[in-house]
């Protein structure tokens, strides 16, 4: 903790000062373009991948990057509660779905329930991602487990975009023109991102 409140200090200090004026604007409200899903793991930072500001991105993040169907939890859904307000209240334009390597929730998905005795709420959750894993079995029945982590990793993102196709002011946004999607992988280890290109149904380095 006391490494934090150090950067609180040297945030109020030193950067809030110089940009004193730009926060002024941000506490007036918001306009950002971009819906950026993501997972919660602490080394999956997305103002720091896309080198964005405060306010331009709408940040929704969860374990394993995971986009509820539409009918699947129909309380207390929080995913498709920002999903409503970032399209159809802030208008975003894009909404980018971006998963990671080394995932821990697509390490899970491969784990039996009894090693969640303790996490019964995360395996719930890690249900909605488990038509994953049985993708992954059924066409990826001789690969090795490091491959077999990487091939859910990507199957997940497009998962989710086909998850969030099912919400259907989503499809209405995307009929008409104002909103596209993008499914985005982070390789922690090299920095590097890689956008899915549904032309040519792979995954190629943002250059």
């Amino acid at each position: 903790m006391e490494k934090l409140y150090k950067g609180i200090h040297t945030f109020g200090e030193a950067y809030f000062k110089k940009e004193e004026d730009f926060f002024k604007r941000l506490s007036e409200g918001q306009e950002p373009e971009v819906l950026f899903i993501t997972c919660s793991d602490s080394r999956v930072d997305p103002n720091l991948v896309t080198q964005s500001r405060p306010g331009e991105l709408f940040i929704v993040r969860n374990v394993g990057n995971i986009v509820p169907p539409y009918e699947a939890i129909k309380d207390k859904n929080s995913v498709a509660a920002a999903i409503e307000f970032a399209v159809l209240s802030l208008k975003v334009k894009d909404i980018i779905i971006c998963g990671h390597s080394n995932c821990g929730a697509m390490k899970a998905l491969l784990s039996d329930e009894k090693e969640f005795s303790q996490m019964p709420h995360l395996w719930e959750w890690l249900q909605l991602a488990m038509p994953v894993r049985r993708i992954v079995e059924k066409f990826y029945p001789q690969t090795s487990i490091e491959s077999c982590e990487m091939i859910l990793e990507e199957e997940n993102i497009l998962m989710q975009l086909r998850n969030i196709q099912t919400y259907p002011f989503v499809v209405q946004a995307l009929q008409e023109g104002s909103l596209y999607l993008h499914g985005w992988f982070y390789d922690i280890r090299t920095g590097s991102i890689r956008a899915y290109s549904p032309g040519k149904d792979k995954f190629e380095k943002v250059e």
